[in-house]
């Protein structure tokens, strides 16, 4: 048969062969292509044409050093994305977990301050709820207590703070009546002294404003007051106190007792 003969093919003149990849799955499919260039350049494609012409099918080898060197580049390439992809996690996930460390420090310290806060005012409150109190038990007090009255120190006052303590001991008494009484025994001297009567003699004089022995004075003496024969304040109550207890009062006395 002639290689020019009209209607025939001149025969396959050139075969490519080409091997594709599949990138996700690394699997691969035999397609198959036959280039079949005619007379002028035209391309015959019946199947008249391509009855007696060889098939060539393109397989995919994965021990080809072609597929070998993709697939180290495609694993290469995908350990890198997977490497950055978890760089890219942790530093999302050590970033989130400071943020939530920095809230959590944030509220603890807002909580001990408020804490603080609380335990301040509470112990300035009971502070002054102890004030007040300890100002009213104070003035309570204050309200409770008679306060002592401020006597002179001269007969008059002496006269008036002995019947002030004589109230409290229910001595009877008056003014007038101790008055009259100092102004004959002693003229009014706190340390008049008599060295020539019986007393004297038996060795206790009487002594003070109303001329009280010792035993006396040590007899009828009052607590709270010196003990001392020449105080006017404790000669006179105690003189009054031994009147009161042998007399009824030092009213009733008018002359030496």
């Amino acid at each position: 048969m002639s290689a020019n003969t009209p209607g025939h093919s001149r025969g396959l003149k050139k075969t490519h062969k080409a091997t594709i990849a599949g990138v996700a799955a690394l699997s691969a499919a035999a397609l198959g292509f036959t280039l079949v260039p005619g007379n002028h350049g035209s391309t015959e494609t019946e199947p008249q044409a391509l009855a007696n012409t060889q098939q060539v099918a393109w397989s995919y080898d994965a021990s080809s050093p072609q597929a070998k060197a993709l697939a180290a580049s495609l694993d290469q390439q995908s350990s890198t994305f997977a490497l950055k992809a978890k760089q890219e996690a942790d530093a999302k996930a050590k970033a989130a977990a400071a943020a939530k460390a920095k809230a959590a420090k944030a509220k603890a310290d807002a909580a001990a301050k408020a804490a603080e806060a609380k335990k301040k005012a509470e112990a300035k409150k009971k502070a002054e709820a102890d004030a007040k109190k300890r100002a009213a038990q104070k003035a309570a007090a204050n309200r409770s207590t008679v306060r002592k009255p401020i006597f002179a120190n001269n007969l008059d006052g002496w006269i008036r703070e002995s019947l002030y303590i004589m109230d409290k001991h229910n001595i009877p008494g008056t003014y007038n009546g101790i008055y009259r009484n100092v102004m004959r025994e002693s003229s009014g001297n706190p340390f008049a002294i008599n060295n020539w009567d019986i007393n004297a003699i038996n060795g206790v004089p009487s002594k003070g404003l109303l001329q009280v022995i010792y035993p006396t004075f040590k007899a009828y003496h009052i607590a709270g007051t010196k003990f001392d024969q020449y105080d006017p304040v404790a000669n006179i109550v105690a003189a009054c106190n031994y009147a009161a207890d042998r007399y009824g009062s030092i009213d009733n006395v008018n002359s030496a007792y």
